[in-house]
């Protein structure tokens, strides 16, 4: 129900927001590292996700098929959703390419790079693919879904990645 220039401002806040986000993890990456950036992500995550799914199962459709929210309900799925990008933007979103950057030896590291990225990016499209069907079957249900995977993460984390801060290079074996 808003209007372009509204959706426009909106866009631009919430990338405005982004960028931010990622200023905050230049200024943090090196002072507490990557693992728990990423830790604090994951969790971040996982509780906006949540708090969206709370507010999503509250909610009931129209006549036309489409979601309404309380106020109450609305305002939080707002603020989860903005909370869940700084989330997303001061951990996962910069801190994979300065993993990627790290984690692989020199004599591969351009040839690797390449393929880490396009499997990000294909995973990308996966999920921009792939939300909307889910999202038609059950938009709560997505959400769990990714919740899943955000409390997943932060174990996969815990227990397989390894801090590179304060490190060579060199120093670092993939």
């Amino acid at each position: 129900g808003a209007t372009e220039d509204t959706a426009l401002q909106r866009n631009i806040i919430s990338g405005l927001v982004s960028i931010g986000a990622c200023f905050v993890t230049i200024g943090l990456v090196d002072k507490i590292g990557r693992k728990p950036l990423l830790l604090i992500g994951s969790a971040g995550m996982a509780v906006t996700l949540f708090t969206m799914v709370y507010a999503f199962h509250s909610g009931s459709l129209d006549a036309a098929g489409n979601l309404q929210l309380s106020v109450h309900n609305g305002w939080i799925a707002v603020i989860a959703a903005n909370l869940y990008v700084i989330f997303f933007n001061v951990s996962w979103g910069p801190i994979m390419w300065v993993m990627l950057g790290e984690m692989f030896p020199n004599q591969i590291r351009g040839s690797s790079l390449a393929v880490a990225g396009f499997a990000q990016w294909f995973s990308n499209y996966l999920i921009a693919q792939s939300f909307p069907i889910m999202a038609a079957w059950s938009l709560t249900g997505s959400y769990v879904f990714y919740g899943v995977c955000a409390v997943i993460s932060f174990f996969l984390v815990q227990k397989f990645v390894h801090e590179t801060k304060g490190k060579e290079l060199e120093e670092m074996q993939g």
